[in-house]
């Protein structure tokens, strides 16, 4: 190093005995406590700070200043106190001077005492640069160095010693070289002899800085590839496969029959046209003329009124069904897959779970009631408000997981749930109930009675579930105004035990899949016989997962007790489901038929098995869940630790034979075509002929026009309708007409493809003068004009 940089705060050659004669003086003063701070001792100064040369080096801004006896200015943390004390501390943040009233003081350093040594020691202290940024080199607990003009940081060994002044001088020549050898640069940059670095070669790439585009196109691909996308995109797949061939000609066929699918694409279709029409009329729909409230007689679908909103027609009707029959499997395994995942089971696990309970065998004989397949929303809701408690069956309550925002969503869905129909969302809304009262009533006690422990809930968690459950309730509440409505006036549409008992299971029906099961239905057709109304009584939710179930109870990652309540609510759904069939009912089915709102409502005790195989699930899902767990540990002590192929194909295993048992081989019969007649006759009108199965896809019919049409199906048929029914078996006669006439029927079509074996075969072609009618042919339709 020249003489030049020198002046410029390096170590001088001239200055070897100044720098011995101080660093000794210094060494005096660290052990008496009588010293002020070291000459040169550098202090950091807005997170710089220069390392202090040897005494005779001028002070630079940034670096402390040289001295003896005194406090550094130059040090970012000193703090002046009069007759108290003075603290000066370091570049490194060790070492303090203090003194007081005349009296020594102590010097503190990073470690136990601090050692100021003289030049001969190993230390070798830098000098600060011309902007006062700090060099560092090898030093004993300090980080000396030297630093170009720059005020790039040179860095080189350190040595292990934790004690010893921040900046403390070197010795002369000594220290100065090795000031030199540390830094390795010169005040241009360059080496010794101003060359470049030949070390930079080896120096790694800075990371380029992403520009916007990149940065979103990081985020699509992290969002492309995260757990929930790949679930969502996964059950959309397995659900198209599983209900094949639903989307082979979805706009011609429906799946299993024409008669309940098409009630239920009216349905859909109805909402979303009367919502963006006339919304005050959304309960008066245009079927079961002239009846009010009509759109109450069964089930609705109104949460599914906004894919009804597209399109018109009846085949954009039935597209639109078929459709959301794909959905709803894909939501429902979906929804099974999040409750699993939140309450603590791996994603094979929580795999196990959806599959079963989106195709449990037993569903299958359901898949002509779209309002029992859509039941995806009761455990997404429940996986939500999990969430949003910060609770899980594996870890229990965690306030730290706490979050409202899923706590208001998972409300929305159980609300939207419901709105699909009672059927299903009417023993939802009572489990929920029943959570909310347990959960209170348990946190009461934990807080007050058997464990006075603060446990955390907050007053957002709080107004979020406040909010959110009343607005289920006002939903609820809503909704049911009309059905109560509807049971006022049709005295015939209340159910009574008797009906009850007519689809009430044996307990035989647990063990028997439907026709539709493409594994289990050929072999159990005698089965089946044995059974009054094998439809609903074909109640399997797969052996595969019986056998998985009853493992979880031994073997799972869910604890004792919470094995011991899941298997408890399983035998309870089970008693419910079979109705009247468990001693009668005396003590389950038929107290709740009697005292609880709404109960009677319900036709089918079987279709209570959704909750059974939710419940299998979870325990089928804890005995994987410990399955894979096992099989990485296995694998993890391997060596080399990686799985062979067979290890991993045998926690694929359970999630595999669980979706093979619910292969299907449901017919999809094709829809009966539009007559012409229905896109151009007006309405009220009636179809003959008129019973519960072929007035249904007369309601399909009338998607084009939403004309007023006498005909109708539900779950029970209204009194007025069974008299049409029964008066129009002459039509056209006098009589007939007259009726008709009475009701507001402006004109009755007639299809002559369905009138073989009918009375209508022999009055078709019959003469109406004398009626005051007209009489016309549409194609393969009758129009008479009253």
């Amino acid at each position: 190093m020249t003489t030049e940089q020198s002046a410029a705060g390096s170590p001088r050659p001239d200055a070897a005995a100044e720098n011995a004669d101080t660093a000794e003086k210094t060494e005096a003063a660290g052990k008496t406590g009588t010293a002020g701070a070291t000459p040169g001792t550098a202090a950091r100064t807005g997170g710089t700070g220069g390392v202090g040369g040897v005494g005779g080096a001028e002070p630079k801004a940034g670096a402390a200043e040289s001295g003896t006896g005194g406090t550094r200015p130059g040090a970012d943390t000193a703090q002046a106190r009069t007759g108290a004390e003075v603290k000066a501390v370091g570049a490194d943040g060790v070492g303090a001077t203090e003194t007081g009233n005349g009296k020594a003081g102590t010097t503190a350093g990073g470690a136990d005492e601090v050692a100021a040594k003289t030049g001969k020691d190993d230390a070798k202290s830098g000098a600060a640069g011309k902007d006062g940024t700090k060099s560092t080199a090898g030093s004993t607990g300090t980080k000396p160095g030297a630093a170009g003009k720059d005020g790039t940081k040179s860095t080189a060994d350190k040595a292990d010693a934790g004690a010893g002044s921040a900046g403390a001088a070197g010795a002369g020549g000594e220290g100065a070289k090795g000031g030199d050898k540390a830094a390795g640069k010169n005040e241009d940059g360059g080496d010794k002899g101003g060359k470049p670095d030949r070390w930079e070669v080896f120096a790694s790439a800075p990371e380029p800085v992403p520009s916007r585009l990149g940065r979103a196109a990081r985020a699509v691909g992290r969002l492309l590839i995260h757990e929930w996308t790949l679930a969502a995109f996964a059950s959309l797949a397995l659900a198209v496969l599983m209900t094949w061939p639903t989307l082979r000609y979805p706009r011609h066929t429906l799946p299993q029959d024409y008669w309940d699918p098409s009630l239920q694409a009216w349905q859909m279709a109805w909402s979303g046209h009367i919502l963006l029409t006339n919304p005050a009329q959304l309960w008066q729909s245009n079927t079961f003329f002239p009846e009010s409230w009509s759109f109450a007689f069964s089930d609705t679908l109104l949460g599914y009124a906004p894919a009804g909103m597209i399109g018109t027609g009846p085949e954009a009707a039935v597209l639109r069904y078929n459709i959301m029959f794909v959905l709803a499997h894909a939501l429902a395994t979906l929804g099974a897959y999040a409750l699993a995942r939140q309450l603590g089971a791996g994603r094979i696990g929580s795999a196990v779970a959806g599959a079963s309970f989106a195709y449990a065998p037993w569903l299958l004989a359901q898949a002509g009631h779209l309002h029992v397949i859509s039941n995806g929303g009761i455990p997404l809701a429940l996986a939500m408000l999990a969430r949003g408690h910060g609770w899980s069956l594996r870890h229990g309550y965690r306030p730290e997981r706490r979050h409202d925002g899923w706590v208001y969503t998972g409300w929305l869905v159980a609300a939207w749930q419901l709105s699909l129909g009672f059927g299903i969302g009417l023993p939802f809304a009572y489990f929920l109930a029943g959570t909310v009262l347990v959960a209170a009533v348990t946190w009461f006690l934990r807080r007050w009675v058997v464990r006075p422990v603060k446990r955390p809930f907050g007053r957002r968690l709080l107004v979020a579930d406040l909010v959110g459950g009343l607005l289920f309730a006002g939903v609820g509440a809503l909704l049911a105004i009309p059905f109560f409505t509807v049971a006022e006036a049709h005295p015939n549409a209340k159910r009574s035990i008797g009906d009850i008992a007519v689809f009430s299971p044996p307990a035989s029906g647990f063990f028997t899949a439907p026709a539709e099961s493409r594994v289990w239905g050929g072999l159990h057709e005698g089965a089946r016989e044995m059974l009054p109304w094998h439809p609903e009584m074909t109640l399997l939710p797969g052996f595969v997962l019986y056998a998985l179930a009853a493992g979880g109870l031994f073997f799972s990652v869910w604890k004792l007790r919470h094995r011991l309540l899941l298997l408890a609510g399983v035998v309870v759904t089970m008693v419910l489901a079979m109705g009247t069939r468990f001693f009668d009912g005396t003590f389950t089915y038929v107290p709740l038929f009697e005292h609880v709102p709404g109960w009677n409502g319900l036709r089918t005790p079987g279709r209570l098995m959704l909750w059974t195989t939710l419940l299998l699930g979870l325990l089928a899902a804890g005995a994987v869940s410990a399955f894979a767990t096992r099989v990485r540990e296995v694998y993890a002590e391997r060596i080399p630790s990686w799985p062979s192929p067979w290890l991993r194909l045998a926690t694929l295993l359970p999630l595999v034979l669980v979706i093979g048992e619910g292969l299907n081989s449901t017919p999809h019969p094709i829809v009966p075509p539009q007559p012409a007649a229905m896109r151009t006759v007006d309405g009220p009108l009636l179809v003959l002929p008129s019973n519960q199965s072929l007035d249904q896809p007369v309601m399909l019919w009338s998607t084009t026009r939403f004309q007023d049409v006498v005909n109708g199906g539900s779950g029970f048929t209204p009194q007025q309708l069974d008299d049409v029914r029964r008066v129009t078996l002459s039509f056209p006669d006098q009589v007939s007409v007259d009726y008709l006439r009475v009701l507001g029927v402006r004109n009755v079509l007639l299809m002559r493809d369905q009138i073989a074996g009918t009375p209508w075969e022999i009055t078709v072609d019959a003469p109406v003068d004398g009626l005051g009618i007209t009489r016309e042919e549409i194609g393969d339709v009758v129009v008479y004009r009253l």
